[in-house]
């Protein structure tokens, strides 16, 4: 459906009346959200993993080292305590599916102190999963890079005339420095690969 800037400024206008008036009834959602407050124990400071924007996050946690709320932290310069819609979603990366990692290692809070021994969802070394497999292999990093050398030379074996590679796709991250990104561009131009972006691209 078409819609003209009259009519947008319209359904604007009405919308706006509406939640002014109260004829949109927002008691349900509050009530909610007053009986069910988030429950942390400890806090982590950490930085958002998705844009380069580098934003600021409070991470909080119950006694079982399970991630029970995010929110901004408002002394990071970058965002002032804002979060974007992903960033406020970040605690979802906590949990693989079907990776149960033996514990051993602790959690530490924000000043080093380990709260919880036993945790079972942080990673701290390469996974592997075979295609048709459900879970997730624990490898050694030498096993890792070995693993990856070998399946960029075999793909590289079918490389095009004049050295471009076309079999091999490429996405950067955001937080790497200038310096790390030229390398990381290097390092592909070398090896041919064309198909090359860049994961904050729009």
């Amino acid at each position: 459906m078409a819609i003209t800037r009259r009519d947008f400024l319209k359904y604007t206008a009405v919308t706006g009346a509406a939640l002014y008036l109260g004829i949109f009834d927002l008691k349900p959602i509050k009530a909610y959200a007053q009986a069910n407050p988030p429950v942390w124990l400890y806090e982590n400071y950490s930085i958002c993993p998705y844009c380069g924007m580098g934003c600021g996050m409070i991470i909080g946690s119950n006694e079982d080292g399970q991630i029970t709320y995010v929110q901004g932290d408002p002394d990071n310069p970058n965002n002032h305590g804002s979060l974007c819609s992903k960033g406020s979603s970040a605690a979802n990366l906590n949990h693989i599916e079907g990776y149960v990692r033996p514990g051993g290692v602790p959690y530490l809070d924000k000043y080093g102190v380990p709260y919880k021994a036993d945790d079972s969802e942080r990673i701290i070394t390469p996974l592997r999963r075979s295609p048709g497999e459900n879970n997730w292999e624990v490898i050694d990093w030498d096993t890792a890079l070995t693993e990856i050398v070998n399946k960029i030379v075999t793909t590289r074996g079918t490389i095009s005339p004049g050295g471009i590679c076309t079999n091999i796709a490429v996405l950067g991250t955001a937080k790497d420095t200038n310096e790390d990104c030229y390398l990381l561009t290097k390092l592909m131009r070398a090896l041919g690969i064309v198909y090359f972006e860049h994961c904050a691209r729009l």
